[in-house]
């Protein structure tokens, strides 16, 4: 069957475009927006920060699929079922990405996934970027009545059909989860090529993610390891398809504290500094080529509020201005050394 979509290319939505441009670094920010102890935030006041973000240009609002809550793991994500909590942040948002990072395929029917992805697309006016994962809470599998041993290949399958029905009218395919006979047609669609993005490998080999997502979503990592990880995912897009641009994307803990110069100290996947290391840090990553930076402010000492504001205000204005290798205007006073040891385990 034809292919459905008005929009051929990803890089025509509107979410995508917030977010990625080729050479260029945004942020976005996971949802709760808020520093907790624990693993239960209070959601409290989350629309308002959500438009704050919006107006202050950062460029997508992250989502996680947390189904059942596993006290060993530390952190609920958002508490509220992902698709329902970006409906309701896309009725309070208008022109700010929606972005999953990331829903666990494996523990899905595709068909819910893609009619649910389409749906939110849809309502937002193409906001929607669609991160995907394997799923890493061993204890949620067997309660959904799923072999985690075959994640791989049910990740393989989902991500499959997800992506043929969104694309195709009335399409026909066999899969573990069912078949489709050409008889029964999935809406809506949604308004483009809905951008699909791969967290981690999911079980799968780095070409195959390079030629069937359009992104990759890693973690965080010292800025020389990262470099190496961002040449090998190119060369990789590359080889599946010249010239393509396809994102590297990353999530970071954040702790901002009230002295812009602090240097770095290491926290869980992350960093406790002032605005002056998060602005040298990120610069770091731009220039060996990562695009996007989800900020992670759980584990924040200060108000997420305050973290939020003063990153829209001190770090978003130098980062939208940067062209080229040249570091933004400032004093991005650390050195290098300082910047690749960031993420160095605690001591």
């Amino acid at each position: 069957m034809l292919n459905v979509n008005p929009l051929a290319t990803v890089d025509e939505a509107p979410g995508f475009r917030r977010m990625f441009r080729a050479g260029r670094l945004t942020l976005g920010v996971f949802f709760p927006i808020e520093a907790f102890k624990g693993d239960e935030p209070t959601m409290q006041g989350q629309e308002r920060l959500a438009q704050r973000a919006q107006a202050l240009g950062y460029a997508a609002l992250w989502v996680r699929d947390v189904p059942l809550r596993d006290p060993s793991f530390g952190d609920l994500g958002q508490i509220h079922d992902p698709w329902v909590y970006l409906g309701w942040i896309a009725a309070h948002t208008q022109t700010i990405a929606l972005a999953t990072g990331s829903i666990v395929l494996p523990l899905r029917h595709p068909l819910h996934v893609a009619k649910a992805a389409a749906s939110v697309d849809q309502l937002s006016g193409g906001r929607l970027v669609l991160g995907v994962a394997s799923g890493d809470r061993s204890v949620e599998f067997p309660a959904f009545g799923v072999d985690i041993e075959r994640r791989a290949v049910l990740f393989r399958e989902h991500f499959e059909v997800i992506r043929r029905v969104l694309e195709h009218e009335y399409p026909t395919l066999k899969s573990t989860a069912g078949v489709l006979t050409a008889q029964v047609d999935l809406v809506p669609k949604p308004l483009g090529r809905l951008p699909m993005l791969v967290t981690g490998h999911s079980g799968q080999p780095l070409p195959w993610i390079a030629g069937r997502a359009d992104g990759w979503i890693t973690y965080p990592r010292g800025v020389d390891h990262q470099a190496e990880a961002v040449a090998r995912w190119r060369s990789e897009v590359h080889a599946a398809r010249p010239g393509a641009f396809k994102p590297f994307v990353q999530s970071l803990y954040v702790d901002l504290v009230d002295d812009p110069r602090q240097p770095p100290t290491p926290i869980h996947l992350g960093f406790r500094a002032g605005w002056h290391f998060l602005l040298h840090f990120l610069d770091s990553l731009r220039v060996v080529g990562v695009n996007h930076v989800i900020l992670n402010l759980k584990y924040g000492t200060r108000p997420a509020s305050e973290v939020l504001e003063e990153i829209g205000t001190e770090v978003l204005p130098p980062l939208a201005s940067l062209q080229g290798d040249k570091p933004a205007g400032g004093e991005l006073e650390p050195s290098d050394a300082d910047v690749d040891d960031a993420l160095a385990p605690p001591r």
